[in-house]
């Protein structure tokens, strides 16, 4: 399995319509290399993007929903026939109840759409790790789209995570929350995780030469 770097393109002006595509298009480029690039838009995004590059788009979340009467909700079939092959679930941004959330992985398993969900402590990623998710990503909501990352501040929180998740099930562990260079991402991995979510540290940024950055913190 590779390791990810996953760009969470949020609702940033950056990040939204034509500019998401140019963002999309340049991690594209560096596709094929030892590390998984994956793009995490908005759901109206999801068709542009997805029929214009080769990496895996991912919504950004999706309800637990059927088809039927959902006015307003996200409906994993809707984000899976645009192109998405994932979702992310539990941002802290965008949090959900536990049995939502159980709900949610059930529907994506059943569309084959991988899930990343998304964990504030420790605890929490253990919880999580019970209704298996393919990824969990550690975020402490504190330290996200800061510039001081939780692998060199917090390394701890990295490391009691992937303990406690895998005291209960072997799932891959990303680490999130000012991740902004190829150093930050050097710790990580060396804690044990085994890739990076990231939003502001390369939407916010120049785009090419921080995706660059970070890939060189995977070698």
């Amino acid at each position: 399995m590779k390791n990810i770097l996953l760009i969470n393109l949020k609702t940033y002006e950056e990040g939204t319509g034509a500019k998401a595509l140019e963002i999309a298009k340049i991690a594209n480029r560096f596709a094929g290399g030892k590390t998984e690039i994956i793009i995490a838009a908005q759901a109206t995004d999801i068709r542009l993007i997805a029929s214009e590059v080769n990496i895996p788009v991912f919504s950004q979340h999706v309800d637990p929903v059927k088809y039927g009467s959902g006015t307003g909700w996200t409906l994993p079939e809707s984000v899976k026939h645009a192109g998405a092959k994932g979702t992310l679930l539990n941002h802290s941004e965008r949090r959900i109840d536990t049995e939502t959330l159980r709900k949610s992985l059930s529907r994506c398993r059943e569309l084959a759409l991988r899930t990343v969900v998304c964990a504030e402590t420790p605890d929490k990623a253990k919880e999580i790790a019970s209704l298996k998710p393919d990824y969990i990503a550690i975020e402490p909501p504190e330290l996200i789209g800061g510039d001081i990352s939780v692998s060199k501040t917090r390394p701890e929180v990295i490391t009691d995570s992937i303990r406690k998740v895998n005291s209960v099930a072997r799932i891959p562990v990303l680490c999130g929350a000012g991740i902004k260079n190829s150093g930050d991402v050097r710790k990580a991995l060396e804690l044990g995780a085994k890739g990076i979510l990231v939003a502001s540290g390369v939407v916010r940024a120049d785009v090419k030469e921080a995706i660059s950055d970070l890939l060189k913190g995977f070698e």
